[in-house]
Order: C-alpha cells, then sequence, then structure tokens
C-alpha cells in the first residue's frame, strides 16, 4: 500500500500533554518522564478542577535542536471540557495552529469549532476525507439506530479560514518532525474494527469501517517511534506495525492513547493484543479513552515497568 516514509526527521523530545481523557486523579504521583498537573498553588488546593468527559485531546510539543512544534491532536467531546481545561493549565489556543483529527466522531472533535475561533491563523486541519462521513450511526442489537451528531462540515471550516488537508496517504507536518499515518492497512485476523457501525450511501446502509482513522508517529533520538492512536478503529496492533512500515524504523519506543478494547466484543481480543505488543517490547504503554478498565488492568500487569495510568493534565516526557 505504501513505501517506507524516510522523510520522518528524528527529533531531540517531546513532550504529550493531555487535556481531555476519561479520567483524572489528582493523586497521582509523579515521575521524571511523567507530570501530573498540580492541583496546590501557592500552598492553596484549586478549587477550580480539571475535567474529563469520554474523550481525547493531546496537545504534544516537538522539539529538534533550536526549533519547536505544537501539534493539537484531537478535541474531546463536548464544547466545554477542552477550553476549559487549557484555560486551567495556562494553555492559549492562540499560540497553536495545527490540528490532527484522528478520526470523525464527536468524542474527538467535540471542541474543534470553539477552539478554532481563538487558534491562530491561518489553522492547517490534517483530517481522512471520510471523517466528514454524514449520516453515521450504530445499530444496537435490538434494531435501534444511534446516529452519530454532525461535527464535521467541511463548508464551515473553509469559511472560518482552515486551511484543510484532506489525505488517505501519510503526511508530514511540524517541519517532517511528526507523520500522520492516514489510512492504515489492516492485516491482522483479530481486528475487526466496530461491527455494528454503519453510514449512508445512496439512501442505503453501508458498513462503516471507519477509513478515516489515522494516527501520530514521531521519531525521538536514541529511542525509537512514539505512536499516539485516538480510537484504534483500525486496531492498534495494525496501527503500530504500519508506522513502522512507513517509517522504516523498527524500535518502538511508546505506544499511546485510545485502544478500543472496552465492552463485550472488544474484551474477547484483548489477549492476543497483548500478546502482538509484547514483541514490540514498549519502554512506555499509555492506555487511554476508548481502552476499557479490563484491558487497562491487564496492561498494567502485563507491562509493569513500561505501564503509565493516564490522566488529565498528565504531561509525558520522551
Amino acid at each position: 500500500m505504501s513505501q517506507p516514509f524516510h522523510p520522518l526527521q528524528i527529533v531531540d523530545r517531546l513532550e504529550v500533554l493531555t487535556l481531555m481523557d476519561n479520567y483524572v486523579d489528582v493523586l497521582l504521583g509523579s515521575t521524571d518522564r511523567v507530570i501530573r498537573a498540580p492541583h496546590v498553588r501557592d500552598g492553596i488546593i484549586e478549587q477550580n478542577a480539571l475535567l474529563a468527559e469520554h474523550g481525547l485531546s493531546l496537545l504534544i510539543t516537538v522539539h529538534q535542536e533550536d526549533k519547536s512544534s505544537v501539534i493539537l491532536f484531537d478535541t474531546g467531546y463536548s464544547a466545554i471540557g477542552v477550553p476549559h481545561n487549557m484555560a486551567y493549565l495556562g494553555i492559549r489556543p492562540e499560540d497553536l495552529n495545527t490540528v490532527v483529527l484522528s478520526h470523525g466522531h464527536m468524542d474527538h472533535t467535540g471542541s474543534l469549532y470553539p477552539l478554532l475561533e481563538r487558534m491562530a491563523k491561518p489553522v492547517a486541519l490534517v483530517v481522512h476525507p471520510h471523517a466528514f462521513t454524514h449520516p453515521r450511526y450504530i445499530q444496537m442489537l435490538d434494531g435501534e439506530r444511534r446516529q452519530f451528531p454532525r461535527t464535521l462540515i467541511k463548508d464551515d471550516l473553509i469559511q472560518k479560514g482552515v486551511h484543510i488537508q484532506e489525505s488517505k496517504t501519510p503526511v508530514l507536518i511540524a517541519d517532517k518532525m511528526a507523520l500522520v499515518t492516514g489510512e492504515i492497512e489492516r492485516t491482522t485476523s483479530f481486528e475487526k474494527g466496530m461491527p455494528n457501525a454503519f453510514f449512508m450511501k445512496d439512501h442505503q446502509p453501508v458498513p462503516d469501517p471507519i477509513w478515516d482513522d489515522q494516527s501520530l508517529v514521531l521519531n525521538v533520538k536514541n529511542k525509537g517511534l512514539v505512536v499516539i492512536s485516538g480510537c484504534s478503529h483500525a486496531g492498534i496492533i495494525n496501527t503500530v506495525r504500519y508506522a513502522k512500515k512507513i517509517t522504516g524504523v523498527n524500535t518502538v519506543y511508546a505506544i499511546i492513547g485510545g485502544f478500543h478494547l472496552s465492552g463485550p466484543f472488544f474484551e474477547k481480543i484483548i489477549e492476543e493484543t497483548i500478546l502482538e505488543i509484547l514483541p514490540f517490547d514498549p519502554e512506555m504503554i499509555v492506555p487511554m479513552h476508548c481502552t476499557g478498565w479490563t484491558a487497562i488492568h491487564r496492561f498494567s500487569d502485563t507491562f509493569p515497568d513500561a505501564f503509565v495510568l493516564n490522566s488529565v493534565g498528565t504531561n509525558l516526557l520522551l
């Protein structure tokens, strides 16, 4: 499908700050590579607090010699959560101008529009074309259809001055210091996406493979690849394998993001997923968002040294 994408630059270091996740805990301790958000200022416990919701948003800062770049990866579920947490953490939307969307579901696009109003212009938005597909819905066992809200409208974004970069293939961003995977090859036998996801095409329901699922890949000096996923609808194993293929880099340093292993269907593939991750031998693994408690618990048991329990406001230093 794609040849190795060798122009990806090696970076000196990066930071991955969680602006939104499903979980927040102010009592978690920091380490030399995992810095938790402060909840005490000038000796007084904050009355204000970080918010959690069923969504994901990460602020990724990449450093290479004397230059750096900041990428906003997804924007959470609600229009409230991410802007609130950014204000709490002292982050100005005005300083941002690059957004990557992992896919078009509402729990990854919720704060996009209010943030665009305040972001630096021009705004670059990297997105897979299928992210604009509407209507999309989930078919329940009893036949009920639950339609996803429409949170991405291309014409609206263009009118707001957004430079939309639609691509099914890998895209280099941030002065070639980061790579958006584009559409991910699906080669495993057990990662089958969401079997009850559909979209309407020519007034007929069609299975939705969620082709827009994409991830962010970086290559850290003397460490290896950092793979950052949104929901891994393509499968986290497929995602990491594809990241290795398009970069030509075999060493995987960190796997971060939503792995979508929650619920009866996906819990069946937890053990197979873990078995396939073991050969990657990551030094850090940070399951987030849609991974689910059962899977997170298993990752903690299997990778005791690499595992990090995430929380809103956590800053990973890589």
